[in-house]
């Protein structure tokens, strides 16, 4: 197929596949079993349960005896926010940190829930901080994280580091830019409210798990996989993560395999040590690890095989040069 050809069929399915991975999951947002929780006896939560049912899909009901309850489970991150029937009229906790999109859904979902008659007074159990009030400094901190990361696991792809010198350029970069990220985000911004180091630990995780994922498909599929590496962490990985709302706001299974890329769990991991004294952060440390330790082990296995290769080099030449002499 002739060179204009190509560019002409290829850029336009391009531009579509990207379209498709942004476009689509911002274009049907809307609660797909959202843990919320209930509060109170069971007579006076009973119409609202009954309401908040009437859209089967969109929400995953939580029961708990009383508002203390209630609220020691937003903030373990089991529920994005609670309704409680209490003698003064129904409240409705919330925790604008896991993301402000979700608490205002859940302030329009519980106002049209509660019984008519008293209004429903709301409380942000876990604010997001003064320097970030909407949270939109934190959702545009994921994408730096996940280029900084294609951008090393290429450079190490290029430069064709392998076995223990990519793998301590890798773990070296990754160290810095956390370092670098939590000093930006936490110490000038205010994006971040949580434990300075282990916001370090985890900015430095998302991004050994970019490098290292574009690294090691780079050191198996060559320049390829560095394509693949950017396709998976940038053009999927970014847009399905659900930072900027919620991974129970985005179409299914987007909001599940989004979480299993290093965007997605990077960004809740962020969330847990940012504001939630890293709870709930079990699943999303463990997937990054994964990821890292799979481009790191492709990674030393790709020094292992040039080792190799370079020790064969002398046999093959020795073997050659008899026969050379002898012509």
């Amino acid at each position: 197929m002739p060179g204009p050809v190509v560019v002409l069929v290829a850029v336009p399915l391009l531009v579509s596949f990207a379209l498709w991975a942004f476009a689509w999951p911002a274009a049907r947002t809307a609660p797909h079993d959202l843990p919320l929780g209930v509060a109170g006896p069971a007579a006076a939560t009973a119409r609202v349960e009954a309401r908040l049912e009437q859209h089967p899909d969109a929400f995953e009901l939580h029961r708990y005896a009383d508002e203390a309850a209630a609220r020691e489970a937003v903030r373990d991150r089991d529920v994005y926010g609670a309704l409680v029937a209490t003698p003064r009229g129904p409240k409705l906790l919330t925790a604008s940190a896991a993301g402000p999109a979700v608490a205002q859904l859940l302030t329009e979902a519980a106002t049209k829930a509660a019984p008519e008659g008293p209004r429903v007074h709301s409380e942000d159990v876990v604010p997001t901080p003064p320097g970030d009030p909407r949270g939109s400094a934190l959702s545009a901190s994921v994408l730096p994280l996940a280029l900084a990361g294609v951008a090393t696991g290429a450079l190490v792809t290029l430069m064709r580091l392998r076995g223990t010198r990519g793998m301590l350029a890798l773990l070296a970069s990754a160290a810095l830019v956390g370092l670098a990220a939590a000093a930006l985000t936490d110490s000038w911004l205010g994006v971040l409210a949580g434990n300075w180091w282990a916001e370090v630990g985890a900015l430095g995780l998302t991004v050994l798990a970019v490098s290292s994922a574009v690294a090691g498909l780079g050191t198996l599929l060559g320049l390829k996989g560095i394509g693949v590496g950017a396709m998976l962490t940038v053009l999927l990985g970014n847009p399905w993560s659900g930072v900027p709302s919620a991974p129970e706001l985005l179409p299914e299974p987007i909001g599940t395999l989004g979480q299993w890329l290093p965007p997605g769990a990077g960004g809740t991991l962020l969330r847990g040590v940012g504001f939630f004294d890293g709870r709930a952060v079990d699943t999303p440390v463990l997937v990054l690890t994964v990821w890292a330790v799979l481009g790191l082990t492709a990674l030393a296995l790709g020094g292992l095989r040039d080792g190799r290769q370079r020790a064969a080099a002398p046999l093959s030449a020795d073997r050659d040069a008899p026969s050379a002499m002898r012509s």
